[in-house]
């Protein structure tokens, strides 16, 4: 082995701790982001499904005689 190599061998058994830190913490912050971007597709396409669910459901429409109060007003306003 050269002594760069038996050096660079040294330096990363001296920093193993670390650098396995930062790994982990790298794949943590990684699995997080992959959760947050899977959870917002599922969410996006359950409100885009509802809402094309929604669009496609006939209006509700309500219908009343009103005759009545509107004889019942035009008697106020001939006294």
């Amino acid at each position: 082995m050269s002594q760069a190599k038996v050096n660079k061998y040294k330096e990363e058994k001296a920093n193993r701790k670390k650098i396995m830190r930062r790994e982990k913490i790298k794949q943590t912050c990684a699995r997080v982001v992959a959760w947050a971007i899977l959870l917002a597709i599922v969410a996006w396409a359950g409100v885009s499904g509802y809402n094309y669910y929604e669009s496609k459901r006939p209006a509700k429409t309500y219908v009343s005689d009103v005759t009545a109060i509107e004889e019942y007003l035009s008697s106020i306003d001939v006294e």
